[in-house]
């Protein structure tokens, strides 16, 4: 039996926490693997997982500081003895590496769902920490994993890891059933994702905005919330779209909302493999998004959506107003859908972790 212990915060629901969702419930199906998680909040994933019949610990980060968190995290490792541990994020990796690895002999791993903002950006203290985490990514875990290709260059380039350490697997997710497109008389742009500047939700409203200039029949929606609301709330109000942008706020069952669209659209600056660009082309909806990170793994420009090389909002346009046509809207709809089935599913997500899992296990220490 091959004993997983899963690490991570929970303390969102956004794409990594659906990854991990995903990926445990395809897990289960695998008889000669026992799974356990360890969270460090209570929160929807804490639930979501549970609910797959997988045991849950909770070791709560907002009521310990670090010490205590590691002898907890210590102890309870010690007690499951896992084989393999699988961390996500840099907390998660300091707590494996300190409580699982060192006089361990359970083999490391860690999944980078996207690249960190520029350290230029950051105060010392984040960039200690982000210094730590390249060396123990580099120097102590067994096997680094990256969601996209630029990802898997980063534990080459900055962590200095071993090339043979690394490897890309895709993010996939479950197929849900199909609903043909509707036809009415105007069209839905959206998106889905918290209101960060990553993100750049901004951009969307632009693009919106150059939109509506040339057809009123486009209305845009966002799924999500966060600490830009307040500010794309006074830039939707300033070019008087408060009729044609509506911002939906959280959506706990996100089907509805990728049903009622006809376009997605993704303005991130940069991006892993984005779970939310996946389940938009799953329920049939061609992306227009930027050329960065991990999107251009995923979407094959002009075949199910459309890349963008620039950040100029009438780029963007030009596209969504070219996807105005039914027949072409529905046929690279449905190229998006057919490429997730064959590409992005969970199941092959998952047998592809747990072929390595079984690889690294049976790796003579």
């Amino acid at each position: 039996m091959l004993k997983v212990t899963t690490i991570a915060s929970g303390d969102l629901w956004a794409g990594a926490e659906v990854m991990i969702w995903q990926l445990i419930g395809q897990l289960r199906r695998y008889r000669d693997v026992e799974l356990s998680v360890l969270l460090l909040n209570e929160n929807r994933l804490a639930a979501e997982i549970r609910s797959l019949g997988v045991h849950v610990d909770i070791i709560d980060e907002s009521k310990h500081t670090f010490i205590p968190l590691f002898w907890k995290t210590r102890n309870l490792i010690k007690s499951n003895a896992p084989d393999i541990i699988h961390a996500h994020r840099y907390k998660e990796n300091l707590l494996a590496f300190l409580a699982g690895g060192v006089g361990n002999k359970a083999v490391l791993i860690t999944t980078q769902h996207g690249m960190s903002e520029s350290t230029v950006r950051q105060g010392i203290g984040a960039r200690i920490k982000s210094r730590i985490n390249q060396y123990l990514l580099g120097h102590q875990f067994n096997s680094l994993v990256g969601v996209s290709k630029n990802i898997s260059g980063f534990f080459i380039n900055d962590c200095r890891a071993n090339p043979k350490n690394v490897c890309i697997l895709h993010n996939g997710i479950k197929l849900p059933p199909y609903q043909l497109p509707t036809t009415r008389q105007y069209s839905v742009a959206g998106s889905a994702g918290r209101f960060f500047p990553v993100k750049d939700y901004t951009l969307l409203v632009e693009i919106a905005k150059c939109v509506t200039n040339r057809d009123k029949n486009i209305r845009f929606e966002i799924a999500g919330d966060g600490p830009e609301r307040p500010k794309l709330e006074t830039q939707i109000s300033k070019y008087s779209l408060d009729g044609a942008f509506h911002l939906r706020g959280h959506q706990h069952d996100m089907a509805p909302f990728y049903r009622g669209l006809d376009i997605y659209i993704n303005t991130s600056v940069h991006e892993g493999i984005p779970m939310s660009i996946l389940e938009a082309m799953s329920h049939g909806l061609p992306v227009v998004a930027p050329k960065v990170g991990g999107i251009v793994e995923i979407i094959d420009d002009g075949i199910d959506g459309f890349l963008i090389p620039t950040r100029k909002p009438e780029d963007f346009a030009e596209k969504i107003l070219l996807l105005q046509n039914f027949e072409l809207r529905m046929k690279m709809g449905l190229a998006a859908r057919k490429k997730v089935e064959q590409r992005f599913s969970a199941e092959h997500m998952a047998q592809q972790y747990y072929e390595l899992y079984r690889q690294l296990a049976e790796r003579p220490s």
